[in-house]
């Protein structure tokens, strides 16, 4: 049935907006404080994501509701087996928020230091915890025939899950210091491009090595095409050309191939899995696929009308809040 491949799709773009804005928002996070002296710089820094951040899960809020009703059993099975994981990224998730607006409310130092580095620790278990569960989904995870995962936490650690939290770090590193140096104020801006130029190096590189890393994958045997392939070389080649972008001073650009490349890594990812959603490592045929793990055809049916109807209005909503705060962070008018 249509339906369930549309599904797949819309949960792969749901996913892909999610990395896409709030990658830039982790990214600061990250960034927010090593590249920050003052206590002005680093209220500049959240003034660049201060207005957006929050609108920006709605993406992962979405995301997540469409795999809740889409593909129950894929819901079930991930958040029972990454439970600890996701638990995790929801703590991270909220100390990053609180501080991102608490750390402007008392004037000591000692108050407004602990927040900073709140919002790095957050920032990065976040990004971190992300690549692992990506990767994991692809390599493989225990499950058996019964659709149950019969692995711990620790099931979640091996060098290709680290090495992909390691990848997501830096490219959303990129992501960050190319959205600061269109959008903060004037040192921000000046830190951004350093910082998006320094680690789009070892980004690009760190991120070739996991791709064909996970074209090894027995998990990937039969599932790399011509597709995966152009998308992977894509985001690696969108990184370099950003940088290029930067050099002549083209930081916009910078900013939407550092997108581009976030885009092609995510799409490719779900590539690669489809028709699967979750790799079994016990036997490749006790995997979850779009087709044993989805909703019943009258449900698909209900979701796309629904979706028919609240996804013009989110896209049309952020349109207008991006519009709104376009212009670069004034020293005069930083709210947080």
């Amino acid at each position: 049935m249509w339906l369930r491949e549309l599904w797949f799709v819309l949960v792969g773009i749901l996913f892909t907006g999610y990395f896409i804005l709030d990658g830039f928002d982790y990214g600061v996070g990250m960034l927010h404080p090593f590249i920050n002296r003052t206590d002005t710089e680093r209220r500049a820094s959240l003034s660049a994501i201060g207005p957006i951040w929050s609108a920006n899960e709605v993406w992962l809020v979405a995301a997540g509701g469409a795999l809740f009703a889409a593909f129950p059993i894929w819901y079930a099975t991930m958040f029972s087996g990454f439970y600890l994981a996701l638990i995790l990224i929801l703590l991270g998730l909220i100390v990053r928020g609180v501080g991102i607006e608490y750390r402007s409310h008392d004037k000591s130092p000692k108050w407004r230091a602990m927040w900073d580095w709140l919002i790095f620790a957050g920032s990065f278990l976040v990004t971190a915890l992300w690549g692992m569960a990506f990767a994991n989904l692809i390599r493989g995870v225990p499950i058996t025939r019964h659709k149950i995962y019969v692995g711990n936490f620790g099931t979640l650690f091996n060098s290709f899950s680290l090495w992909a939290a390691l990848t997501f770090v830096l490219v959303f590193l990129v992501q960050g210091g190319s959205y600061l140096a269109i959008k903060g104020n004037p040192n921000s801006r000046r830190q951004g491009r350093r910082m998006a130029s320094k680690m789009v190096w070892p980004a690009a590189l760190v991120l070739a090595i996991w791709f064909i890393w996970m074209d090894r994958l027995p998990s990937a045997a039969g599932h790399v095409d011509t597709v995966v392939v152009l998308l992977q070389g894509l985001a690696v080649l969108s990184l370099l050309l950003g940088r290029i972008a930067s050099y002549f001073t083209k930081y916009g650009i910078a900013f939407i191939l550092s997108s581009v490349s976030i885009a092609a890594t995510t799409l490719g990812q779900f590539r690669i899995l489809f028709p699967r959603v979750m790799v079994s490592s016990i036997n490749p045929h006790f995997s979850l696929t779009i087709y044993n793990a989805s909703s019943v055809t009258y449900t698909l049916q209900i979701m796309s009308v629904t979706a028919l109807i609240i996804l013009p209005i989110i896209l049309g909503y952020q349109t207008w809040l991006y519009w709104t705060f376009r212009k670069p962070v004034k020293d005069e008018e930083m709210g947080y």
